[in-house]
């Protein structure tokens, strides 16, 4: 039996849960940063 097909998973496993964390990431430091804003206005 050949690994290949268990070799390709694993990789689209941590590629997509590195998509996944980054883009998690990305959500919430835009909401920190509008969160900030609004205290600077105040």
């Amino acid at each position: 039996m050949s690994q290949w097909p268990f070799v390709i998973a694993a990789y689209a496993v941590a590629i997509g849960g590195t998509l996944t964390l980054a883009l998690a990431s990305f959500v919430a430091m835009r909401k920190a940063e509008r969160a900030a804003e609004a205290l600077k206005r105040r």
